[in-house]
């Protein structure tokens, strides 16, 4: 006689995603509270939900009372929890995500769930928070996600917001988020080849950017703009561009007087003798100059 025959059969999983969804922040039989943002709003959640799906969570639902004496304390927080720093959409966003496999994203806090989806350890909430900014990159948010490429370490939506900038670089360099960026960031980006905008233009982005980051770190403007500076390819402007570009240095000593005069030297020799060949070629978008066929044969 032939054994038992067993199978795992699946039934309908849009009803049972909208019947999961229906328990987002849903107060009826719910067992555990945060207050989340500035706003102070209660959302409401499940204990076992939240600690099967994330393990961040399971560890914060598991803690021993405030003013426990017992750390070891079978008995978990009953809450509420208090998440100050987090968007109250963000964060249901997230619980959208435990709960149902899905989220409901917009260009408004995309960037911001990607930040909790990292913070919590949550990766495939996370791969898709990198599509969404990928198939909805604009202008004005590249900068923004590129700083939170790096930051997180997501190495391939780095190179698409790269790319992305390449292509639309003037553009690109007169939004705020360019004004934002980090200095090692700024920097990684200047060292493109494929930047669509001149160099005197992107010698001025730098220098309003600099301007920017000295006032909100309140650090001297050659301090913050150090290492970006480095990138600035200054042998590719000509004789009476850089004699204004002197001019201006001389207000707020944006570039260290050695690169103008590697620069100035390129000019008299007629080559980028002691300058790092990087800085002799070409970009994309750089305008063509008569002293650019002396620096060719240095820069192959």
């Amino acid at each position: 006689m032939a054994g038992p025959c067993s199978a795992r059969l699946q039934g309908d999983v849009a009803a049972f995603t909208a019947a999961l969804r229906t328990l987002v922040n849903n107060p009826q039989f719910s067992d555990v509270m945060f207050v989340v943002g500035q706003e102070q709003q209660k959302v409401f959640a499940h204990r076992c939900v939240l600690a099967c799906r994330c393990q961040a969570f399971r560890g914060m639902l598991s803690q021993a009372p405030v003013g426990s004496q017992d750390s070891s304390s079978s008995i978990p927080h009953q809450g509420p929890f208090v998440l100050g720093n987090v968007q109250p959409e963000v964060f249901l966003a997230v619980l959208e995500f435990l709960y149902t496999n899905s989220v409901t994203l917009n260009s408004h806090i995309a960037l911001e769930v990607l930040t909790s989806s990292v913070e919590y350890g949550l990766q495939d909430l996370c791969k898709l928070c990198v599509k969404f900014i990928k198939d909805t990159l604009s202008v004005e948010q590249v900068c923004e996600a590129l700083q939170a490429a790096v930051t997180y370490g997501q190495v391939d939506l780095q190179q698409h917001c790269l790319a992305f900038i390449e292509g639309c670089t003037a553009a690109v360099v007169r939004t705020q988020g360019f004004r934002e960026l980090s200095d090692v960031v700024l920097a990684r980006v200047l060292r493109s080849d494929r930047l669509a905008v001149d160099e005197l233009d992107l010698v001025q982005a730098v220098r309003e950017w600099a301007h920017v980051s000295s006032a909100v770190l309140e650090r001297p403007v050659p301090e913050v703009a150090a290492v970006p500076v480095r990138e600035l390819r200054l042998p590719l402007l000509s004789p009476s561009e850089l004699v204004t570009l002197e001019s201006y240095n001389q207000q707020d000593l944006l570039i260290p007087v050695e690169n103008i005069a590697a620069a100035w030297r390129a000019h008299a020799l007629r080559k980028g003798s002691g300058v790092p060949s990087r800085l002799c070629r070409p970009r994309r978008g750089t305008r063509p100059r008569d002293h650019h066929r002396h620096l060719e044969p240095h820069a192959k």
